[in-house]
């Protein structure tokens, strides 16, 4: 197995950031610096950064419908985390696209650092889409004005729009995600988001699964 495959399936990585922890002298095999391109066989003992590492057998993935009030972290500060609804078996995946504790919708979690990278990476240009509800009625020009894109304090946010079963509701398309992005930017229009689940991350829907529920994917 390529040694950056081997990082990746072992920590969640994608093979790009292991080949760059490899060309910055983090990593070894049997005590020897590792090179971009070296093979790891069954005997080898490879560390990072001084840490022995060990690939698991098989990629994992899970597609998770979080509820309201759950964290998207293993310290929930007090929190309840979305760890408290998995088996122990699985706490050891990782979530990909975070939601705030005051959201729900899907969560991915994987063990696969290149499916966490297709995933997360703006360059991959993964669609998501939200069903948001808003506190009153959304007005025609504040649509227009979402759609044409909003100055937020981290630059512009533009936000694709088609209505959905009630004048407050909208279902939300995007392509990136930074943080609490959809409530900023309905707020810089003088909007509350008042529910938001996610209901597609990629090619994954959350169709009929219960909240507080999980399924396997395959990645």
């Amino acid at each position: 197995m390529r040694i950056n495959k081997f990082i990746a399936s072992a920590t969640g990585l994608s093979r790009r950031v292991a080949d760059m922890a490899i060309e910055q002298g983090n990593v070894t095999i049997n005590g020897e610096r590792a090179m971009l391109g070296s093979n790891v066989h069954d005997q080898d003992e490879v560390r990072m950064r001084g840490k022995l590492l060990t690939a698991p057998a098989t990629s994992q993935s899970i597609l998770l419908h979080k509820p309201v009030g759950y964290v998207c972290s293993r310290d929930g500060q007090g929190s309840q985390t979305i760890y408290d609804l998995l088996p122990k078996e699985l706490h050891k995946l990782k979530p990909v696209g975070r939601l705030d504790r005051d959201s729900s919708g899907i969560i991915l979690l994987t063990n696969d650092g290149d499916l966490a990278h297709r995933l997360a990476h703006p360059a991959f240009h993964k669609k998501k889409r939200y069903r948001v509800t808003l506190n009153k009625q959304l007005q025609p020009a504040d649509q227009r004005a979402i759609q044409a894109g909003v100055k937020l304090i981290d630059g512009i946010s533009q936000l694709e729009l088609e209505p959905s079963s009630s004048p407050e509701q909208w279902l939300v398309t995007m392509h990136e995600g930074r943080n609490r992005q959809i409530r900023r930017t309905f707020q810089a229009k003088g909007y509350e988001v008042i529910e938001l689940e996610r209901i597609q991350f990629g090619d994954y829907q959350l169709g009929e699964l219960p909240s507080g529920v999980y399924k396997t994917i395959s990645s």
